[in-house]
């Protein structure tokens, strides 16, 4: 169940980046900041939201924005998500899914007509004290990084 309300700060967290080091959701004040919650690093859809993301990344950060990607992949992983598509932002490991509960990104979703539980990919958006601006569930791969430009009208 989600922890989040738009106006409020957060919910605090430490997770592992590909590297194995701990970072904590302070680390991510003063700058606006997108996280955004994928199901599996390397995977079609995912590749494309992260590709989507490192394409219009220099744009959000002249906007003031920095892009973290939460899944539930080991470090190893993201390290080579990170080498095999060349992603210049911040991936971060949530193998217990502790984090994407809070967020409201873990949880029952349809998937090929059947009910599972897993990722709802999700993206979440604070602003320089962390507190919450936007918070968006059950997003599209394709097309959503498009559509949040649009909607926090950066061009």
């Amino acid at each position: 169940m989600s922890e989040l309300t738009i106006g409020k700060k957060a919910p605090a967290f430490a997770l592992k980046d590909a590297t194995g080091t701990a970072h904590k959701l302070a680390e991510f004040a003063g700058k606006k900041t997108i996280i955004y919650f994928y199901p599996a690093a390397l995977t079609p859809g995912c590749t494309k939201q992260a590709c989507d993301f490192r394409d219009n990344l220099a744009v959000l950060r002249k906007q003031g924005f920095q892009v973290v990607g939460v899944s539930p992949d080991k470090p190893e992983k993201l390290t080579k998500f990170i080498d095999t598509e060349n992603l210049p932002f911040l991936l971060l490991s949530d193998p217990e899914h502790s984090v994407m509960e809070k967020y409201g990104a873990w949880g029952e979703k349809s998937l090929y007509g059947k009910t599972v539980t897993g990722v709802i990919r999700s993206t979440i958006i604070l602003d320089e004290q962390l507190k919450v601006t936007h918070e968006l569930h059950n997003v599209k791969a394709t097309g959503h990084v498009a559509k949040l430009m649009r909607d926090l009208n950066i061009s």
